[in-house]
């Protein structure tokens, strides 16, 4: 296997006396979509908020391309390509849905200073490309008819998938998306599915995605490692995860290998 793109060793996070992660290792490798399941409060959430800065880890390293990122700020990890969206939406509800991906987009290269408070023909040249990019967002994501619309008035589906659109205009190599599918109904989860597939393809992602719909992801993934009590149990392909009796003891349930657990925690 090629260099991984992502990977994480025996990481670990404590609040107070809570071991919220146990010593967790996996590697993500490029191009791949890679998911995390597991029930209420096996530590999904937490362990993305270790990977992409939100929260310190108590132990263990974060590494990108081979090298440790551990401790580095939100900001600075998306600069490296690293985007993610969250649990509970973050949008700038009162801007409209463009102005979100054109604040996104700032954080894409500019040009200088200078240019821009002489309006260069550079600067104007960016400036087009960036507004041009952000369409290009909305008609992929499903969105350009509600270009004007205010965030905080769109539907719940809606709205989710502009935060996926803010994480792709920061031009990431890798996608963390923090259950996606919550609150959609069972269409557009199918939808969803097709879509995160069209935009591995298209922008070369890498997409690592906790979700606790299981059949979901059993369709969508590469591979998936499955948490329980903050520690990994499981580590393989679909099948493989389907058939291991960890899981089955633990989260999937007896026989059935397609069973919905409890919310990303």
């Amino acid at each position: 296997m090629s260099q991984p793109l992502l990977e994480v060793r025996d990481l670990s996070r404590r609040f107070g006396g809570l071991l919220a992660l146990d010593r967790v290792s996996f590697a993500v490798q490029p191009g791949e979509i890679f998911g995390l399941i597991g029930p209420n409060g096996a530590g999904k959430t937490t362990l993305f908020n270790l990977i992409s800065g939100v929260t310190p880890p108590s132990g263990g390293a974060v590494l990108w391309r081979g090298g440790a990122i551990t401790g580095q700020a939100p900001h600075q990890l998306n600069r490296l390509g690293l985007a993610r969206t969250f649990q509970n939406l973050r949008l700038f509800e009162g801007l409209s849905v463009l102005d979100n991906l054109l604040v996104a987009l700032q954080r894409r290269p500019r040009g200088s200073v200078v240019g821009g408070v002489l309006n260069s023909a550079s600067h104007q040249r960016a400036e087009r490309q960036r507004l041009d990019t952000a369409w290009q967002l909305l008609e992929e994501l499903g969105l350009s008819a509600l270009a004007e619309r205010q965030a905080g008035t769109l539907a719940y589906g809606d709205r989710r998938r502009l935060e996926m659109a803010r994480a792709l205009a920061t031009n990431p190599e890798l996608l963390l998306l923090d259950e996606p599918a919550a609150g959609l109904n069972p269409a557009e989860k199918d939808q969803l599915c097709e879509l995160i597939g069209a935009l591995r393809q298209r922008h070369q992602l890498t997409v690592m995605i906790i979700e606790h719909h299981v059949p979901l992801l059993m369709r969508l993934c590469d591979r998936l490692a499955v948490l329980d009590f903050g520690v990994r149990i499981a580590l393989g392909t679909p099948e493989e995860v389907r058939r291991d009796p960890q899981v089955i003891e633990a989260y999937l349930g007896t026989g059935t290998g397609t069973g919905t657990g409890g919310g990303a925690s």
